[in-house]
């Protein structure tokens, strides 16, 4: 078993894409997390294990904050914070103050529906991917229900440990099941498309390189 470190590592020197073809043609596992979701601050990849957290709008506010900061205290080191919101597009689940509380646990980045702070979240170099920005914290408005049970975003539903990998073309989630067979697969399709560049940068025709077992 490749220790997680070493997991992170190797998935970080991949792209989603090809993350995302290997789940759809060897395994025919839709893995792409929507595209709405974008990088808080580009060339920012994210990688890391899922934390799922689920909540949604609701106006109590009885025990959230202590509810919240138990969710925190919980966030496992080389973990990515996928949060489904249950559609929120109003308030913020993600600013300063919980990205500061994460890096302390060792988390390695967000996927959240709403982001407010962006100025002093940015230079933490923590990588969140959002769906908007709003000046709108979520006490009073939105409220934490779970975590660490498996959640739906999507079409894609992202179990606890499952595998994280972000860059500029969007999110993937890899089964936790899957997650060495899938790496080593990727790592090889990232070496065939080495060769494959070579034939047309040395001139091959589409046709030629496709007859030779290249693609496009």
């Amino acid at each position: 078993m490749i220790p997680v470190p070493e997991m992170r590592g190797r998935f970080l020197r991949l792209f989603s894409a090809a993350v995302n073809d290997v789940l759809r043609f060897e395994h025919r596992i839709h893995g792409a997390l929507p595209s709405a979701y974008r990088q808080l601050a580009g060339g920012q990849k994210i990688c890391g294990r899922a934390f799922t957290v689920k909540g949604g709008p609701d106006v109590t506010t009885d025990g959230e904050l202590e509810t919240r900061a138990r969710m925190l205290e919980d966030l496992d080191a080389d973990s990515v914070a996928v949060w489904d919101c249950t559609g929120d597009t109003v308030t913020a689940q993600w600013g300063e103050v919980m990205t500061m509380a994460a890096l302390r646990r060792g988390c390695r980045g967000a996927i959240v529906n709403g982001v407010r702070d962006v100025d002093r979240i940015v230079p933490q170099g923590f990588p969140v991917y959002h769906r908007y920005t709003t000046n709108a914290g979520m006490l009073g408005r939105f409220r934490l229900y779970h975590w660490q049970k498996p959640v739906l975003l999507g079409e894609v539903l992202v179990e606890p440990g499952d595998w994280i990998l972000g860059d500029q073309d969007g999110l993937v989630a890899v089964p936790a099941r899957l997650a060495e067979t899938v790496l080593l697969s990727a790592e090889a399709l990232l070496n065939k498309e080495r060769s494959i560049k070579e034939l047309v940068e040395a001139g091959l025709k589409p046709t030629e390189v496709v007859a030779r077992g290249g693609y496009f």
